[in-house]
């Protein structure tokens, strides 16, 4: 013990901030790490983040072809070429709840949950995580969408949130509170008893009310509940120092992008989410590059046309070229994503790659006739947790006489009914969500684990 005797935060470490009856421990500081880091080092924290492309993609340009290591880059990946040690292209994973369900595809992509008319949706993967991470970091995760909804859903299947303008992500992640600590803690818990107010109402009102109006309060409560949890941690939290932002980290994140500046905006949220990570503000982010319905254009590669229009081609050769223009510059900016994660590193000297998954791709395959089988999908980072990249993982081998773009009608019928039917993405987000500590061998609808 001798080599951290004049370290007081060890202690101090131990111990949690209470407030509100609320029980939040510290969040991991550089402070903390022990004067000889080399004799006693403190694990990386185990991080992951989402990055979800609407409308599909053009497969016919996007497809890899060849399952396992010898496999080439499709155009539309070739940016990824370069991460070939960290990542796994994947073919073959369905929502079977999302089949026929077009548009709608986005709001299961990370639950796993079905789309009928009388089904309530349920936790979202990067939620069920965040359970597990919350009490370290000052935000339990972040949600970011450019347009549209967020891709988090709570354990009632309740949306959250979602934010877009890149100066007040920054500003809700690193900035003092208007007016000083004090204004804002008076202002929290004035927040807290108004709930609290509106809780022992609805409570009263519960008693006299049917079973079918019992049902719908559900949705109602539960945002009262969550909102209460979030009062009570921002209150807890507001006597911890924010983490010091360097003056580049500053320029480069701080700041509104325009929307005709998507490549720009798309690098400037990855910087975001990588300098949450560094920080250990968080430790799970979503990022939705639009909605299926709502992904704007691209004018500075000359993509006037939103991207559900040209996900609807008809068959123009046209609005092909462009999609798959917008498929690759989509992919460029999520290289860009792991270059950064690559060279910057945690407060434990290594690379935030290591100990962070990331996954990429779309609850669609085939815009033109909203194909939802066959969904495009690339994980990548993690080799600290155990994963093993390097390999194109192919779900469709053994159950198709293989990829035929040579002939679109075919390969099309492939991306909108599963070739093989027991290929549900639930599995890999099983997979991702035990890499990341939840101890669990369900999630969603899985019926086995993704091994990697």
């Amino acid at each position: 013990m001798s080599n951290i005797l004049t370290q007081s935060w060890l202690i101090e470490r131990r111990h949690a901030l209470r407030a509100m009856g609320s029980c939040i421990s510290l969040p991991f500081l550089e402070c903390m790490v022990p004067l000889r880091a080399a004799e006693q080092q403190t694990a990386s924290p185990r991080r992951s983040a989402f990055i979800y492309l609407a409308n599909g993609v053009h497969s016919l340009n996007y497809q890899i072809t060849t399952p396992g290591k010898d496999y080439q880059f499709s155009r539309s990946l070739k940016p990824l070429e370069k991460h070939r040690e960290m990542i796994t292209p994947i073919s073959g994973l369905h929502h079977p709840g999302s089949l026929s369900h077009h548009h709608n595809c986005i709001s299961v992509w990370l639950t796993g949950g079905n789309l009928g008319p009388s089904d309530r949706n349920t936790i979202s993967v990067d939620q069920k995580m965040a359970e597990i991470t919350a009490k370290h970091t000052r935000y339990p995760s972040m949600e970011i969408a450019l347009t549209g909804d967020s891709l988090g859903w709570t354990a009632d299947g309740v949306r959250l949130p979602s934010m877009r303008r890149c100066s007040e992500i920054f500003a809700s992640l690193f900035e003092e509170p208007k007016g000083g600590k004090t204004v804002q803690r008076r202002a929290l818990r004035r927040k807290g008893s108004v709930l609290d107010a509106n809780l022992t109402e609805v409570r009263r009102l519960e008693q006299a009310m049917g079973s079918a109006d019992k049902g719908r309060l559900d949705q109602y409560l539960t945002s009262i509940r969550e909102a209460e949890t979030r009062t009570r941690r921002a209150d807890a939290w507001l006597d911890t120092p924010l983490p010091t932002v360097s003056s580049a980290d500053r320029q480069r994140t701080n700041r509104d992008v325009a929307a005709t500046m998507a490549g720009d905006y798309f690098r400037t949220v990855y910087d975001l989410i990588v300098l949450a990570f560094q920080t250990d503000v968080t430790r799970v982010a979503t990022f939705s590059l639009g909605g299926e319905g709502d992904a704007f254009a691209i004018p500075e590669i000359g993509i006037t046309e939103s991207r559900h229009q040209l996900s609807h081609h008809g068959g123009d050769k046209g609005y092909m070229e462009k999609l798959t223009m917008y498929d690759t510059f989509a992919v460029e900016q999520f290289s860009y994503f792991l270059t950064r994660l690559a060279e910057t590193k945690d407060l434990n000297g290594k690379p935030l790659i290591g100990s962070t998954m990331a996954l990429f791709g779309s609850g669609m395959s085939y815009g033109h006739s909203h194909g939802n089988a066959n969904l495009p999908l690339v994980l990548a980072g993690g080799s600290d947790l155990g994963l093993k990249h390097g390999r194109h993982l192919d779900f469709n081998q053994g159950h198709f006489k293989g990829y035929q773009l040579d002939k679109p009608g075919e390969h099309y019928s492939l991306c909108s009914r599963p070739a093989n039917p027991n290929a549900y993405m639930s599995n890999l987000l099983l997979m991702m969500a035990q890499r990341m500590g939840v101890e669990t061998d369900k999630f969603g609808d899985s019926n086995k684990v993704i091994e990697l």
